[in-house]
């Protein structure tokens, strides 16, 4: 019997829009101040995408550079999974257009997750490599979340952010690195307090769901809050509990940058130190599936990760759904 090679990230990149707006911008829009914006939810600014930038855009743009900084050949990409909840279109899936778009042959899926959809998708990546199902998958976490935010909404619209985190999943002959565990969960009693209300089958787009802004985000902040801080903070303490981990075997946290009050408590259940913790949610906001994929993208090109690194991913998003992932860190500083 064939041996099972383990799944690893090989590659990584991201991409971010060019046009910052900082919290000053939405001070003549809403009741809102950069003080009020930066003691609740440490964000400064953020990245909005142009009108005419869709996801598969912004996903299209940091694959092209990983695979120039990688030196991948492309033809060896079979599958290509991206996760999202603001796809180009209800269909054809973002990955089908992300595929044409780079010229791959491979088949793929889009993946619903809100902001746990990285880790969803890159757990999902993990299986089919090990399973022999693919050589090498594509996996994108990205959101344009400008185009689902209702900008008078005080609740939402400073929170979120655009952009794509890409990184290659294959098998790796180095068994001392790549993906080790992982542990996901999901609660749709939550689904009430965290939703875009209509675009599907239950509320079709009318004139009628268009007045009530139901096309937006919605979010009840209170209790998604309450609910981010225990399950985030729960899942990354699982995955330490059961792999025997303290804080200080752990290298590096990458939480989803949805909130720094909700990162701190995370960081600390799990025992580690500030400086172990990666946060860029003061430049990006809230990219949703795409907050964890940009964080290892920017730490790798500051020379930040080295090969070997423990890594403890950490999540949770809409549905509800959460996760964590621990990993070795598979790619070599150049």
């Amino acid at each position: 019997m064939k041996s099972v090679q383990r799944a690893a990230i090989t590659a990584v990149s991201h991409y971010v829009p060019e046009d910052i707006y900082p919290n000053t911008w939405f001070e003549s829009k809403i009741e809102t101040s950069d003080e009020w914006i930066r003691s609740r939810t440490g964000i400064i600014e953020r990245r909005f995408a142009p009108q005419d930038m869709a996801t598969s855009h912004m996903i299209v743009r940091a694959s092209e550079r990983m695979f120039a900084d990688f030196s991948i050949d492309k033809s060896t990409i079979d599958c290509v999974v991206v996760a999202t909840v603001t796809p180009d279109y209800v269909f054809p899936s973002t990955a089908a257009i992300v595929q044409n778009a780079l010229g791959l042959k491979a088949w793929g899926f889009d993946l619903s997750a809100a902001c746990s959809g990285f880790v969803f998708a890159l757990e999902t990546a993990r299986r089919m490599v090990e399973s022999g199902g693919a050589r090498r998958v594509l996996v994108c976490g990205a959101d344009k979340m400008s185009s689902i935010i209702n900008f008078e909404d005080r609740a939402t619209c400073v929170l979120f952010g655009d952009g794509a985190g890409v990184v290659l999943v294959e098998s790796i002959e180095d068994d001392t690195v790549g993906i080790l565990d992982a542990f996901m969960g999901m609660d749709g009693s939550g689904c009430d307090s965290l939703r875009m209300e209509a675009g599907g089958s239950r509320h079709p787009a009318s004139h009628e769901t268009v007045e009530k802004k139901m096309h937006y985000a919605y979010q009840d902040g209170k209790t998604v809050f309450k609910s981010a801080v225990v399950q985030m903070a729960d899942a990354a303490y699982q995955i330490m509990s059961r792999n025997n981990l303290t804080g200080d075997d752990v290298r590096w946290l990458v939480p989803h940058q949805a909130n720094l009050r909700i990162i701190d408590a995370t960081a600390e259940r799990m025992g580690l130190s500030p400086e172990k913790v990666m946060i860029n949610i003061e430049k990006y906001g809230n990219t949703t599936a795409g907050t964890i994929p940009i964080c290892l993208s920017e730490w790798h090109a500051k020379g930040q990760l080295d090969y070997g690194d423990t890594v403890v991913l950490a999540c949770f998003g809409g549905g509800y759904t959460w996760g964590s992932m621990l990993l070795k860190w598979a790619i070599k500083r150049t």
